[in-house]
């Protein structure tokens, strides 16, 4: 009698910043932890950069996403989009590209 595994999968998801869209169906999102200084005992800010795919290219620079992690599906790629979050409006689009406040 052969038995198969089922793999169950938990995939991890994280919430961050877009900072780029310029390619096509990736964004790139920008997630931000805490960490504890292992001396100090203060806590830094650390951030990773991570590219995502997003299949209907919804995202625009400034937005807060989640992503969930998935197979490889290019060299860099191994995020998925799940949800936009909260969407930044045309007037901080602008604050946010230029970085000029009007």
């Amino acid at each position: 009698m052969v038995e198969t595994k089922e793999k169950k999968t938990n995939p991890r998801s994280v919430t961050g910043l877009v900072i780029s869209n310029s390619m096509d169906k990736t964004i790139t999102v920008q997630v931000e932890r805490r960490v504890k200084h292992p001396i100090y005992g203060k806590f830094v800010r650390r951030s990773t950069k991570l590219h995502a795919h997003d299949q209907d290219n919804d995202c625009s620079v400034g937005d807060k996403v989640t992503l969930v992690e998935t197979r490889p599906i290019s060299k860099s790629k191994t995020w998925q989009l799940v949800s936009i979050d909260s969407k930044v409006s045309e007037a901080d689009k602008i604050e946010v590209v230029t970085g000029i406040d009007e």
